[in-house]
């Protein structure tokens, strides 16, 4: 019987709103499936009470190969002026795919030498494996 490994590695594309972007190769991203973040708090009695705080999926440190000739840059800028939650599908090294609706937040960072776009998503509810 065959053992897998985990399989880390860069992720390797990304949807947004029906639009692929490369990811490139060497960006750490991080991610969060959202959920819950539970905090403990103590009583008098030295019982304690679970306060559960709903956290909203994320995505961090994303690189996205753009290309000026497609305009990439303005359409991920209009998903960040945008007040609609988009489609987004996220594909890993793994080849699983998560997917989720959010938006772009924080500032959007070009590198014109790299031809790259630093890239962080958010969004509701939480990202499910496809």
């Amino acid at each position: 019987m065959a053992v897998t490994a985990p399989i880390g590695g860069s992720i390797e594309n990304v949807s947004i709103d029906n639009q692929l972007f490369a990811v490139a190769a060497d960006a750490d991203a991080t991610m969060s499936l959202g959920g819950y973040s539970n905090e403990i708090q103590p009583n008098g009695d030295k019982t304690s009470r679970i306060i559960k705080t709903v956290m909203p999926w994320s995505v961090t440190g994303l690189t996205l190969s753009v290309d000026d000739n497609a305009a990439n840059h303005e359409f991920l800028q209009q998903i960040a002026d945008g007040n609609v939650y988009v489609p987004i599908t996220i594909r890993l090294a793994s080849q699983v795919t998560y997917q989720g609706t959010g938006t772009i937040v924080d500032n959007l960072e070009r590198s014109t030498t790299s031809a790259t776009v630093t890239v962080s998503m958010s969004g509701q509810g939480t990202l499910s494996q496809q």
